[in-house]
């Protein structure tokens, strides 16, 4: 706890209980601390953590019954989404073909710096941007913004993106996908994003940022996607080598 910082510490003590909840450290039907530990377990009064208790409660997180404590009742969905490196592509238009989606922006715009440098195409050239939302069991898991070169985007419609996986919809214009380049970071949610995917602003997300190319090595999407931690987890498969007299961990595939 950090009485530093401008988060009430009642507030901090909510969003360190979420966490666990959410990531299934305190699994449905268990009994959190009382207020008494809780207040002892972070140095606070227990008025502070009365508060927290509460907040959990109002979040819908758990149910606080006099005489019998406070019991998770969040249930997770029933298993989240798993990627891994190997199989990138394959791996990517599973997840499409399993999740829901919800279209919240589809336009053409001129491309941003960043964009432009991604797709190797001019700073300002109209390129095709979306904005999805992924859905896993009803619940919001991933905020991906893509952005195409303009003649690829013209080959599908808005009501095509809201229903099709996007790889799928390069395919079908001919666009032979061979390969991708990502970066995978972490990052907070903001204003904007917190509240599409019923996260506090200031959550973490991991951030994947993804270049799709074809064939001849052409640029022919640009994604970023913000996840949530506890609905979304990456796995990459590493192996013990020997590299010039020492050992480390290399990828495999």
């Amino acid at each position: 706890m950090d009485e530093r910082l401008p988060t009430p510490l009642y507030h901090q003590i909510y969003l360190i209980l979420r966490d666990k909840i959410l990531s299934t450290d305190y699994e449905v039907d268990t009994v959190l601390p009382s207020e008494q530990e809780t207040a002892r377990r972070f140095g606070v009064s227990r008025i502070t953590a009365r508060r927290a208790l509460d907040e959990l409660a109002a979040a819908g997180l758990v149910v606080r019954e006099r005489g019998r404590g406070t019991r998770v009742t969040y249930r997770p969905p029933s298993a989240p989404v798993r990627a891994s490196i190997e199989g990138l592509i394959e791996n990517l238009l599973a997840m499409g073909l399993k999740t829901e989606v919800s279209l919240l922006e589809f336009d053409y715009v001129d491309a941003p710096e960043g964009a432009a440098r991604a797709l190797q195409c001019e700073m300002g050239q109209r390129v095709q941007r979306a904005v999805r939302i992924r859905h896993l069991e009803g619940e919001p898991f991933s905020h991906l913004t893509t952005l195409v070169p303009e003649d690829i985007g013209r080959s599908y419609s808005r009501d095509d993106l809201a229903s099709k996986p996007l790889l799928t919809l390069l395919e079908r214009c001919g666009v032979v996908v061979s390969g991708a380049e990502q970066t995978i970071s972490a990052t907070l949610a903001d204003t904007e994003v917190a509240p599409i995917l019923g996260v506090e602003v200031g959550s973490p997300l991991l951030k994947i940022d993804r270049i799709v190319c074809d064939q001849d090595d052409r640029p022919v999407e640009y994604i970023t996607g913000l996840y949530r931690p506890d609905l979304y987890k990456y796995r990459m498969t590493l192996s013990r080598v020997q590299n010039d007299g020492t050992k480390a961990w290399s990828p495999t595939g």
